[in-house]
């Protein structure tokens, strides 16, 4: 019996060996975890606040962004009226170069006509004549777009 109880003992020995090595290192681990608890808890308190500065800033962008869109708003709205005065002054300055394109070329038709009717010394005082003419037609018609 005294061998039994021996044998015993010694595997109780040899089982309460890695459970005192196991429970130093857990006990290691505790203590470790309960130093960084403080830095744990800061870093919580700290994404809390900024959370709550998350939180309260959401109402402000929005606020923000809806200024902003209305004054984009207002700039497109503005540019779409620039673009429709500009479509219409282009429109308009079209309309007035036609306009010259055909005073200039039946002036020259005149001319031309004035020229095979008369003698072959044409003065050049005449063609300066024709050409005032029809440059003062020109000031005219680019005084009637104001």
């Amino acid at each position: 019996m005294d061998n039994l109880e021996l044998i015993i003992n010694l595997l109780i020995i040899v089982l309460l060996v890695p459970t005192i090595i196991y429970a130093y290192k857990l006990n290691k681990n505790l203590t470790l975890l309960r130093e960084n608890q403080n830095s744990l808890s800061h870093l919580i308190s700290s994404l809390n606040d900024a959370t709550i500065k998350a939180e309260n800033s959401i109402p402000k962008l929005k606020n923000v962004t809806e200024v902003s869109s209305q004054n984009l708003q207002d700039v497109v709205d503005n540019a779409k009226t620039l673009k429709e005065d500009l479509t219409f002054i282009n429109e308009r300055a079209d309309n007035l170069a036609d306009r010259l394109e055909n005073v200039i070329h039946d002036s020259r038709t005149l001319k031309n006509a004035a020229n095979s009717d008369s003698s072959p010394d044409f003065s050049s005082s005449e063609a300066q004549d024709d050409r005032s003419l029809a440059e003062m037609e020109l000031l005219k018609a680019l005084r009637s777009i104001k």
